[in-house]
């Protein structure tokens, strides 16, 4: 990825092999971008929790990041409630994470005012 580009217009390429899988030296360089994501899972997970003030505006969130999870073609974990949904980014196919994490976490930030 070009670190000149934000990360939220960056656009995620298929990453499969460990050797996509980010470092804990790169991880840390990264956190900064997203303010509020948590690392989980010893690491291998950015997990945040989006609070709302109804289910109709949790909803409305949760196909918001759908549609940009398509278009990516990188898909988190959701955990939908009635005021909150819990989002939590990992790349599977390297066994933990990538910057394809980083980017689709930021892209999730740009759609909550």
């Amino acid at each position: 990825m070009n670190d000149l580009i934000p990360l939220a217009q960056a656009h995620c390429t298929p990453r499969r092999g460990a050797e996509h899988r980010l470092t804990e030296a790169r991880v840390r360089e990264l956190l900064p971008q997203v303010p509020g994501w948590t690392l989980a899972e010893d690491g291998r997970a950015l997990v945040k929790t989006f609070p709302f003030k109804d289910y109709y505006q949790t909803m409305a969130f949760v196909n918001a990041l759908a549609y940009v999870a398509h278009r990516e073609d990188h898909h988190p974990d959701l955990s939908v409630h009635y005021d909150r949904c819990v989002v939590r980014f990992s790349t599977h196919d390297v066994g933990g994470l990538s910057e394809n994490d980083f980017i689709c976490a930021a892209k999730t930030d740009a759609l909550v005012p």
